[in-house]
């Protein structure tokens, strides 16, 4: 069996496939974060036209909560707006149910909300409305099924609506999807586009660690004392003069 031999030619051999490697994943690095930083941050936040969707309770008199039908044991009560509406938002043992507070009649969470939600965020026109049973990539940070209201803008924009309590979630377009996608490569999470410490993007940290130290290695290793005769020669004698 041969024996390995550490020498500077076993490292300079390796250093140059792994730099090779790495090399393109720092050219991808440098392209993404330029890309990112390039792109509009109110686009990329994910707000459209920047339309708030909250509003001022209305003073009056609201519908007893005492006096709603109790199908189910409620778990939690929370008195909030949808739109210019008032309305109960109850939490039960077998979901979320809408109340209008000043009528006490239920709510429905249909195509019809989801429009109306939506549009509070984006003045465009409405181009399609669909339910999506699970988040996609643009709505990965929130959970359960949901409305997705596609609006004819520039941008492309999509808002998401939640399914059961018609909450807004979030506002995506055109130029987030395209700073996603360069997010994506700027982490190396190619499946979730979230983590930043997963192992393959630790792994290649790692390889970059030993990439730097073998590479001041060979570079020591590549000087001779040869290569410092020019400091020499540039040393001038010192010259005593005798006062005899």
């Amino acid at each position: 069996m041969k024996k390995i031999r550490f020498t500077p030619l076993f490292f300079r051999r390796i250093h140059k496939w792994v730099g090779l490697i790495l090399g393109l994943q720092f050219l991808l690095w440098a392209l993404s974060g330029s890309v990112m930083a390039l792109l509009d941050k109110d686009k990329v936040g994910g707000h459209g036209g920047g339309m708030s969707h909250a509003h001022p309770l209305p003073a009056g008199e609201y519908f007893d909560v005492a006096a709603l039908p109790r199908g189910e044991p409620v778990t939690g009560l929370v008195l909030r707006d949808l739109g210019v509406r008032p309305i109960y938002e109850l939490r039960t043992t077998k979901g979320v149910r809408l109340v209008d507070a000043t009528s006490g009649e239920n709510i429905r969470v249909d195509e019809g909300m989801a429009r109306e939600v939506a549009s509070m965020m984006n003045e465009a026109p409405i181009r399609k409305v669909s339910v999506i049973a699970k988040p996609n990539l643009e709505s990965r940070d929130h959970e359960g099924a949901m409305w997705r209201v596609d609006f004819a803008d520039a941008d492309n924009s999509s808002a998401y609506v939640a399914l059961d309590n018609a909450r807004f979630l979030v506002m995506r377009g055109d130029t987030w999807r395209t700073w996603d996608f360069f997010w994506m490569l700027h982490n190396m999470d190619y499946v979730n586009r979230k983590s930043f410490n997963h192992p393959l993007i630790i792994f290649v940290a790692f390889g970059a660690l030993w990439l730097s130290g073998t590479g001041f290695y060979l570079l020591f290793k590549s000087f001779s004392r040869a290569d410092f005769r020019w400091l020499r020669r540039r040393r001038k004698p010192i010259v005593t003069r005798s006062t005899v």
